[in-house]
């Protein structure tokens, strides 16, 4: 873990944190605790007047939206979607100068106006959070990489569908996309940058 600054426009950026994805099991962390150490980061970030992205997934009823490329593993299709399943969570949400972004694939640039509003915003570092690990958190990181953004990962506010994948994510991808540090650690770094904002 290498976290060593927080630039004056860092933006929180979570990633998939609603109804139809807290709920699943995940590993290393629960659902409930990523949006936990997320609501405290998300507090932090707004206290500090800094910008907070609330990405979520959705599709349309009929799926045309969805990515259509063939893939070995058979993709859920057809079933109905529980009812909120692409709502944020009720924690996170009711903060009227949040940004909100729509996706359809697992990262959160293509195909959205994420770029733009950071951009826009003056935003050159992002942090990030949800769920999973190494799907929509890791396609977005790779990405905001490649976009030219300091990427940092807070390690435990993320989690994925088993612990190995999250393992491989933290441990060989994310140090070559950004800075990687818990919670608490960028709480505290954020707080030493950013005091009296």
């Amino acid at each position: 873990m290498a976290l060593t600054a927080l630039d004056p426009r860092t933006a929180l950026v979570v990633i998939d944190l609603q109804g139809g994805v807290v709920g699943a099991p995940t590993q290393p962390y629960s659902g409930p605790e990523v949006v936990a150490r997320t609501v405290a980061l998300a507090d932090a970030f707004r206290a500090a007047g800094l910008p907070v992205v609330l990405v979520r997934v959705s599709f349309a009823d009929d799926g045309a939206d969805a990515v259509p490329g063939r893939t070995e593993q058979r993709r859920p299709g057809g079933a109905a979607r529980p009812e909120g399943w692409d709502v944020v969570v009720d924690e996170l949400a009711g903060h009227p100068g949040d940004i909100h972004v729509v996706k359809r694939n697992w990262g959160a640039f293509h195909g959205t106006d994420l770029d733009v509003q950071l951009r826009r915003r003056g935003v050159t570092q992002i942090v990030l959070t949800g769920i999973a690990t190494s799907i929509g958190v890791e396609s977005t990181a790779r990405a905001a990489h490649e976009h030219g953004y300091h990427v940092t990962l807070a390690t435990d506010a993320m989690s994925d569908l088993d612990a190995v994948s999250h393992a491989h994510s933290i441990e060989r991808i994310f140090p070559r996309l950004g800075e990687t540090g818990t919670s608490a650690e960028i709480l505290e770094l954020l707080a030493k940058t950013h005091h009296g904002s």
